[in-house]
């Protein structure tokens, strides 16, 4: 059995979508950071969901909070903008898991309605699936993951579609506080200056808009780029303003 762990906070326009895919399983723990918009009554509409109201302290530690409330020790991990298709689904319900492997998922990325085939967001394999007696999110407060050592990991068939942005404003504002976990998770572990976030922020675009092909995304790939290059300049120059600060105090 399965339990599916839901972290949210404001995200009415995509939680119904995320929570119906979820009606095959009889466990669903949404662990709400202080939603203030419909996300709650949203949540209390569905009978198989297990309602937390809870705080948000990075997202390793409450990816793992969470999963405390479940019922079942296999913990499926959705994010609240995310959709568990049809096929993946069936094989949830069907296959015999292995407590002793980790499984990753393949991802579908979307901008509102719209499939995003290059920016690195095309082809992502994503560990979110695993035993809680076995292992368990690290303790990073962004760019958590899942604990693998001494275990196997197996890609299951099937999609969890990702609808993470329907508008430009959410860019900037996930650029703001993906930013501000980074720096705060690597204040005094990393050094950074002003040229480095410059230079982060121009190898990002140039990755993302070149490399990964984004411009054959159209507009929205210009997007994304840009998006991608905003986040580093801010994660790298937040971190020398946080390092900097410290080195006064002390």
């Amino acid at each position: 059995m399965i339990s599916a762990v839901v972290l949210v906070k404001n995200n009415e326009n995509t939680l119904a979508k995320t929570l119906q895919s979820l009606a095959f399983l009889d466990d669903v723990v949404v662990f709400d950071n202080g939603s203030s918009d419909s996300s709650l009554k949203i949540a209390k509409s569905f009978e198989n969901v297990n309602l937390i109201l809870g705080e948000f302290r990075g997202f390793g530690w409450s990816k793992n909070k969470a999963a405390s409330y479940a019922k079942h020790d296999w913990i499926l991990v959705v994010d609240s903008d995310e959709v568990v298709d049809s096929e993946l689904a069936r094989i949830l319900q069907s296959k015999k898991l292995d407590e002793n492997c980790v499984y990753k998922l393949n991802f579908k990325a979307f901008y509102k309605d719209i499939e995003v085939k290059h920016c690195g967001w095309n082809n992502q394999k994503i560990k979110r699936l695993y035993n809680r007696k076995k292992t368990r999110y690290n303790s990073n407060d962004v760019h958590e993951d899942i604990i693998t050592e001494g275990l196997k990991c197996e890609i299951l068939g099937g999609y969890m579609q990702h609808y993470s942005y329907d508008s430009i404003s959410q860019f900037l504002q996930k650029a703001d506080h993906y930013s501000t976990l980074f720096a705060k998770d690597n204040a005094g572990k990393k050094t950074s200056s002003p040229c480095k976030a410059f230079f982060n922020a121009f190898y990002s675009f140039f990755r993302t808009y070149v490399l990964k092909k984004g411009f054959l995304d159209g507009y929205v790939g210009l997007v994304i780029s840009v998006s991608h290059a905003v986040t580093n300049f801010y994660k790298y120059i937040k971190l020398y303003e946080v390092n900097k600060n410290e080195s006064i105090n002390h």
